[in-house]
């Protein structure tokens, strides 16, 4: 059923990203103050969401933990926030190569871009932190708290912006309309979120089934070794 489930949602993610290129390069018109280079967008925004939404719902998995005890939500909250992490990195080099060109430079130390950077070294450290720690249980506990302390990170890179002088751009979408976004430049937008949350989805799936695996193969091995 699994497996099933990830090549359906690969294959949506697949055919919606191909479209969704399409529409990005062939079909919508250049932005009229950024030009060509505004089309990175298109990949920076979704990939910032969708990986904020699986920090959060890996957050929310290792609450469940704490108040369970039961490791296979420490185990879902490590995969998704693996997932998570990469497209977060996405998120910093389509930023950088944004303002490279914009700005003619790599990097500025704008606090949306900073506070950014201390997220992602936050998650670096729970992921060196899981490899250091032997003892499932501590192991769990301290990746929780590590998740909740990164997830505080979030909200303050969200909110940057509006509580920062910061050289980082304004929301060009809003939900209550007004944003500087043209409207037909919107719905690719949406549905390339829609596509990286189902690829994002497809791959936490993926990631979990090895740890099932891995963990079946250890199991074998202290089996082999007791005797």
């Amino acid at each position: 059923m699994r497996t099933k489930l990830i090549v359906l949602l690969s294959a949506l993610a697949g055919g919606l990203l191909i479209w969704n290129l399409h529409t990005i390069f062939l079909r919508v018109p250049d932005e009229a103050s950024q030009g060509a280079v505004f089309r990175v967008f298109y990949f920076h925004f979704p990939s910032a969401v969708t990986s904020f939404t699986l920090f959060f719902v890996a957050m929310f998995s290792a609450l469940v933990y704490l108040r369970t005890r039961d490791l296979r939500f420490d185990a879902a909250a490590a995969a998704i926030n693996e997932v998570a992490f990469a497209f977060a990195t996405i998120t910093l080099i389509t930023g950088m190569i944004w303002g490279r060109i914009i700005w003619g430079i790599w990097w500025a130390w704008d606090p949306r871009i900073t506070s950014y950077f201390i997220c992602l070294l936050m998650y670096f450290g729970y992921f060196m932190m899981r490899r250091a720690v032997d003892e499932p249980h501590r192991r769990a506990r301290l990746s929780a708290v590590l998740s909740i302390l990164a997830s505080v990170d979030i909200v303050i890179v969200w909110k940057s912006i509006e509580w920062f002088r910061t050289q980082h751009p304004g929301p060009v979408l809003e939900i209550r309309g007004g944003g500087g976004m043209a409207p037909g430049m919107e719905a690719p937008l949406f549905w390339n979120c829609v596509a990286l949350l189902l690829l994002e989805t497809s791959l936490v799936l993926v990631r979990m089934r090895q740890q099932s695996i891995q963990g079946e193969i250890e199991s074998l091995r202290r089996y082999v070794h007791a005797f």
